[in-house]
Formats: structure tokens, C-alpha cells, sequence
């Protein structure tokens, strides 16, 4: 099942989502991070890889899973959760701080 739509269901956005053609890419997907945090684990098995300061205002998250899928989440300091971005096909590497490319 793909994981953008099955992500929207499992957070109960409602019909402004949807589009006759499905998933409105205009719309983010945003819930409480609590909320989302869960539906990820739940639906997909993802539990959090790596997390990064953007500012003072928020952070961004990278949950990933067994089976290689991932999403990326900004959470503000209101506690709320954005998708940044979702896929399949994850491959963690070590990263050394100080190390060239």
C-alpha cells in the first residue's frame, strides 16, 4: 500500500485531503507529534534514526524501519508535526564527525 495515503488515513485528516484524484499535494500532514509518532510506529514499523535543530523553533526527525521505509518530520515548539517527506529503499551509513566526503 502506498505510504503517503495510508499515512493520511491513519491520521484521520478528513476529505480535505482528498481530491478525486487522491492525496491533495498542497495540503501538509501535520498532527500532535505524540499522534504521529505513533501512527508511525504502528502502520510502518518506523521508530527514530537520527534528529537535527533547525532553530530555535523547530526540529526535524527521521523515523525509519526494518523493512527500509522512512519518513521525515519537522516538529515545532507547539508540539505539532509536519511530513517533510516519506519513501522506501533507507540505508543507514556511519557518518564521523570531521571526515571528508
Amino acid at each position: 500500500m502506498p505510504r503517503l495515503p495510508t499515512l493520511i488515513a491513519s491520521l484521520s485528516l478528513g476529505a480535505a485531503l482528498f481530491s478525486a484524484t487522491g492525496v491533495r499535494a498542497d495540503e501538509p500532514i501535520c498532527s500532535a507529534r505524540a499522534d504521529m509518532v505513533a501512527k508511525l510506529s504502528k502502520h510502518f514499523k518506523e521508530i527514530p534514526a537520527a534528529l537535527g535543530v533547525v532553530d530555535e523553533r523547530a526540529v526535524l526527525e527521521v523515523f525509519v524501519s526494518d523493512s527500509g521505509t522512512w519518513t521525515i518530520l519537522a516538529t515545532g515548539t507547539d508540539g505539532k508535526s509536519c511530513v517533510i517527506s516519506s519513501g522506501e529503499g533507507w540505508q543507514s551509513t556511519t557518518v564521523v564527525a570531521g571526515a571528508g566526503v
